[in-house]
């Protein structure tokens, strides 16, 4: 894999992403998911939602070595583009993808989880965190995208890393949207 490489593939779905009104996570949030990842080293992602890639191929372009993403996608004519796009953008050694419903295929995989990307149906958010808070690593990163464009959707979400005393949580403003990124301090035993 050559940088080079998977920046230009992510600069043609960021293209293709304005013409067809893709929700991708885009340049400015993925300087944010590249920050974590280059910061907590995670040997495993979980990916909620992948729609074309764009999301799972930078993070997996900067992963540690030996380190892998794993992505859930529920439509298999996304899940097929985004493996089409790690192909090409050559990290599809560093990647999978379940096809299916999430809270399905969660208890389906292994953990534990060391960082967590959820971007899939809003309104399920705090359910897809609960499912898999017991395959999360001491010290995983839960990262939920779009938390400023449904508010409502995702507030049970926030309320409960907030108020959660095995959370520390931290929101992140851009602009028309937001990041929540919460660390993960399980209950001692």
């Amino acid at each position: 894999m050559t940088e080079q490489n998977y920046q230009d593939v992510l600069r043609e779905i960021e293209a293709s992403a304005r013409e067809r009104h893709w929700p991708i996570v885009g340049p400015r949030k993925g300087a944010l998911l590249v920050e974590l990842v280059q910061r907590h080293q995670p040997r495993r992602i979980l990916e909620l939602g992948a729609l074309v890639g764009y999301s799972s191929t930078l993070m997996a372009a900067n992963l540690p070595a030996g380190g892998k993403v794993v992505s859930i996608e529920i439509d298999p004519n996304n899940a097929e583009m985004t493996r089409e796009t790690q192909r090409r953008a050559g990290v599809a050694d560093r990647c999978e993808i379940h096809v299916g419903p999430a809270l399905e295929i969660i208890p389906q995989i292994n953990g534990p989880w060391n960082m967590v990307f959820i971007d899939a149906a809003k309104e399920q958010y705090l359910a897809y965190l609960q499912a898999v808070e017991p395959f999360l690593a001491p010290g995983a990163v839960i990262v939920a995208d779009n938390v400023k464009i449904a508010p409502d959707a995702i507030a049970p979400y926030l309320a409960y890393v907030r108020a959660s005393p095995h959370y520390t949580s931290e929101y992140h403003d851009f602009e028309s949207d937001g990041m929540e990124v919460s660390t993960y301090t399980p209950a001692m035993p």
